[in-house]
């Protein structure tokens, strides 16, 4: 949902017939919001998957054990 919204306000930032260096700061602007949303979109995501999704791979320590026999 986060991404279609991120992806709705690029297209109408965009819309402008005629876009030319008058409005390049708006344009920056309107990069790097679409960026930083973009970046946290995909951060929560990956973390809800890897949440969801345990380690399957089993650890193995190379230093001494306290197993006394």
């Amino acid at each position: 949902m986060l991404l279609t919204i991120s992806v709705l306000f690029t297209v109408l930032l965009f819309q402008d017939e005629a876009t030319n260096f008058n409005d390049l700061g708006k344009l920056l602007l309107g990069g790097v919001a679409a960026a930083i949303v973009c970046a946290v979109a995909f951060t929560v995501v990956r973390l809800r998957l890897r949440d969801k999704r345990p380690a399957t791979s089993n650890f193995i320590s190379i230093g001494p054990t306290n197993d006394k026999k």
